[in-house]
């Protein structure tokens, strides 16, 4: 059961981002959005991308999770690449984990949905958090893409 959908769609240069809202959320921070995702692709120097950022709740995660990668829970954010050369793909955030993660780290929501776009944007560039190292590096890269 899918909430009506809010579409965005921006182009600049050569990006094509759309943010869709699929969660219970009334104001998602789309421009935001946005800028956090062009941060990062003209940081790694992406010339063509087109990715699609979608909100949703913590049930639809934990289906993704489930279906995708066998966790039977809802996690932060997932990321599916479609194409690397240009670069396109999805990024899904649950904005309900996104809320308690904002609490449990002292954050506004904005900064913690920009900072899920960010990590999610990373992981269709390639990095990978699988290992302690590699967390670490993407964390440290992140907190740079947010900060700056």
């Amino acid at each position: 059961m899918r909430k009506t959908e809010t579409n965005t769609q921006i182009t600049n240069s050569s990006y094509s981002i759309r943010i869709f809202n699929s969660s219970n959320a009334k104001k998602i921070p789309k421009k935001k959005i946005k800028n956090v995702i062009i941060k990062t692709l003209n940081y790694k120097e992406i010339k063509d991308a087109i990715i699609n950022v979608i909100i949703i709740n913590d049930d639809y995660m934990k289906q993704l999770n489930q279906k995708y990668l066998n966790h039977n829970y809802p996690t932060d954010v997932i990321t599916f690449e479609f194409e690397h050369d240009p670069l396109e793909g999805e990024i899904y955030i649950s904005y309900e984990t996104a809320c308690k993660q904002a609490k449990e780290y002292d954050v506004t929501l904005t900064n913690e949905l920009c900072r899920l776009t960010v990590h999610g944007t990373l992981h269709l560039l390639g990095f990978n958090d699988n290992t302690e190292e590699n967390k670490k590096i993407m964390f440290q890269l992140q907190e740079k893409l947010i900060q700056e």
